[in-house]
């Protein structure tokens, strides 16, 4: 029986867990798994529901962190070599870049028979400087020469980690896009919306505008704020803009509404109805998003964002930045997509929707038939064993 451990950076809320859970739980029987990861970090919300859920006991070890740190990078180095001896796993799967850096090293010391590593997005550009961003790339090809299987979840980034970035060789890296358990977006939907809506002091007349993620300068909340207030200023009709998650950059996002006369509430603190709110995390993003009307995404960079795969799968709108694989996870008739810091052509395509139900409605429709299969973890689990069947061949 070959045994897969499988390293994720940490366990908050986001894509990633749900991809290294429904591998680890629906892996065919042939498998043993471990899964090992970090904890969240301060700002983020806690994911391991998602794995109790599924019945799933990971390892956490609490030196992963995002920042490098020598004394806690050592310390989860060593920690995950201890864990490769006993464990004696026939392949190491890492997913995203802390995970995969330490991992992959303790891998090839170990000398694991094979190494596989997904990019769930990248830090490649928008995150740092010139200089920390070369150190960054110049590790991860190094890592690559370590790695007998390099997954990336788009077209568009392996175009962007073969052609752009210069990773790794085209033929080392293999196209699995994420897959998630998106039934419960479809279910219930009458009783979600008003449950979201009741709570949040909606009336049905309101049209909700929704932003997920976390709070982060990435993320790029700055525009959805700047084009939230040109759509509240150009229409007569009822808006409520949301914004779900936390982060480093809650302050200055504060700070912006506050100068541009947006009233907003912290809803966890003072439960009104105000133009623009903060909900802070929220884990049943399926209520979320049954009760809003409209999506979107403003980042500067990403690797395939879960908010926007959900989000068709609750047949909403989408508006967001065109930036790293989005363009091959959304149906082109279900979102208008920008260039980044586009404001003036995101707020057009934002009141477009917001004057126009019948367009909502339609092009929702079209972005949850595009998601049924496409993102379906049934999908991923098949994709993933042909490839870890193929490497354990050879």
């Amino acid at each position: 029986m070959p045994k897969i451990l499988r390293i994720i950076n940490r366990f908050n809320l986001g894509g990633p867990t749900y991809n290294v859970a429904y591998l680890s739980r629906y892996l065919p029987d042939k498998y043993q798994t471990l899964l090992v990861g970090g904890d969240k970090e301060e700002g983020e919300d806690s994911s391991t529901f998602i794995l109790e859920n599924l019945g799933l006991k990971p390892i956490i070890i609490p030196e992963i962190k995002r920042e490098i740190n020598w004394k806690n990078d050592r310390a989860a180095y060593l920690k995950i070599k201890a864990i490769i001896e006993e464990f004696k796993p026939d392949v190491v799967h890492t997913h995203a870049s802390k995970a995969g850096a330490i991992g992959r090293l303790a891998a090839s010391n170990c000398k694991v028979p094979v190494v596989v590593h997904t990019f769930h997005g990248h830090v490649f550009h928008s995150y740092f400087g010139k200089l920390k961003t070369s150190f960054y790339k110049n590790v991860e090809r190094y890592l690559a020469k370590k790695t007998h299987a390099i997954i990336a979840i788009s077209e568009q980034q392996k175009y962007e980690l073969t052609h752009i970035h210069k990773i790794a060789p085209e033929h080392k890296i293999k196209i699995i896009p994420l897959g998630f358990d998106l039934n419960r977006f479809g279910e219930n939907k009458d009783e979600k919306r008003i449950a979201f809506r009741t709570k949040y002091l909606l009336n049905e007349d309101e049209i909700a505008v929704v932003i997920v993620g976390r709070l982060a300068p990435v993320k790029n909340h700055s525009m959805f704020i700047e084009c939230i207030n040109a759509v509240f200023k150009k229409t007569n009709k009822k808006v409520r803009a949301f914004i779900v998650g936390d982060g480093e950059m809650r302050g200055a996002i504060e700070q912006q509404a506050r100068e541009a006369n947006i009233q907003f509430t912290d809803f966890t603190i003072n439960p009104v109805a105000a133009p623009l709110t903060f909900t802070s995390w929220i884990t049943d993003i399926d209520r979320v998003l049954a009760g809003s009307d409209i999506v979107c995404l403003t980042s500067f960079n990403e690797g395939t964002p879960v908010s926007l795969i959900e989000a068709q799968a609750a047949c909403k709108p989408i508006v967001s930045t065109s930036v790293g694989g989005i363009k091959d996870i959304v149906n082109p008739e279900s979102a208008f997509l920008t260039d980044v810091n586009d404001a003036q052509l995101f707020s057009q395509q934002l009141l477009h929707l917001v004057e126009n139900k019948e367009i909502r409605m339609n092009m929702g429709q079209k972005g949850g038939e595009f998601v049924k299969h496409k993102f379906h973890y049934t999908r991923l689990v098949q994709d993933m064993d042909k490839l870890y069947s193929s490497l354990l061949g050879k």
